[in-house]
């Protein structure tokens, strides 16, 4: 492929992963703002195309046009990727995220038209998130420093990556999951939860509240390893390096937002960022461990002292 079509792809796919990132904030406002049935029908609004953009439904509405929009760039790359992608892999996840971002329209449509049912919402939103992340992979894998392995030894990058990518995802359902069951306040303090450090889980509601805060201890964990390792094993790295301080920063400030969600009783801009920084969090994390999959995958051996046969050495 000529170079200036792998830098045009990638740019491209870069602002496919970026309006995928807006398309989470808006859809974040919808539900932060309880606007998901504003509009009742679809897949048009009021049977029209463009209604009254007023109250909730300029959430709503303005919900599906991004939306249309991250379809419609997502077709384009997807296209393009199949068309000119000589690796095999690659096109293949450019027609995966066609298919995710189709899926996730239904799954939209079918959220409206059935009332919000908790399992097709809690879906909904986690294919955004895996929608997401293959968004960002695919920014990645076109881009031409993906072409050049890292310098670096055999670590436990790799796998701690991958595991505190798991990780955030996970944590990511559960916040899902609590979030359109309406538990965001079921445990009104914080950083205590009832004034105590364990809560009476006499609900659904407080013990998936819980379990969130749960979460949010074991990402902080790992998150807080995998910097650790990464500035420990390849600080002379700036592509492993500079993901891991942003993901460092990124998990300061979502426990932040976390904090502010509760005390301010749900307030949309601290609700809605918390999503969104949640999902910065992920991809940054996906990131990360793409890049680690670059390292060498076996230790280089040891030196070996001049003038002595290797018999000695063994």
């Amino acid at each position: 492929m000529p170079v200036r079509t792998r830098v045009a792809m990638h740019r491209f796919a870069v602002l496919t992963a970026g309006a995928t990132f807006v398309l989470l904030f808006v859809g974040g406002l919808v539900t932060s703002t309880g606007s998901g049935l504003a509009v009742p029908d679809w897949p048009l609004s009021f049977g029209q195309v463009f209604p009254a953009m007023v109250g909730g439904v300029l959430f709503e509405h303005g919900h599906r046009l991004v939306a249309s929009g991250v379809g419609l760039l997502t077709l384009v790359l997807a296209l393009w990727i199949v068309l000119r992608e000589p690796r095999a892999g690659v096109r293949a996840l450019g027609l995966l995220a066609l298919f995710a971002v189709i899926l996730q329209g239904v799954l939209g449509g079918v959220t409206v038209l059935y009332k919000l049912p908790l399992a097709v919402s809690v879906t909904h939103a986690c294919l955004a998130q895996v929608f997401f992340c293959i968004t960002v992979t695919l920014a990645v894998v076109t881009g031409a420093a993906w072409q050049t392995p890292l310098a670096g030894e055999r670590s436990a990058l790799p796998p701690l990556a991958v595991v505190t990518t798991a990780a955030v995802f996970c944590q990511l359902v559960l916040g899902a999951l609590m979030r359109h069951m309406g538990a965001g306040l079921a445990i009104p303090d914080f950083p205590l939860a009832f004034g105590r450090v364990i809560p009476p889980l006499v609900t659904p509601y407080i013990t998936v509240h819980f379990a969130h805060r749960v979460g949010a201890l074991v990402v902080a964990t790992l998150v807080i390893a995998t910097a650790v390792t990464t500035f420990r094993q390849h600080r002379s790295e700036p592509r492993l390096r500079r993901p891991a301080l942003l993901a460092t920063v990124l998990l300061c400030l979502q426990v932040t937002l976390g904090a502010l969600v509760i005390w301010t009783r749900r307030a949309v801009f601290p609700t809605t960022l918390h999503l969104s920084i949640g999902a910065a969090l992920l991809a940054t994390c996906v990131v990360i461990a793409l890049r680690a999959s670059r390292l060498p995958a076996h230790a280089r051996p040891a030196p070996q002292p001049a003038g002595l046969p290797r018999e000695v050495l063994a």
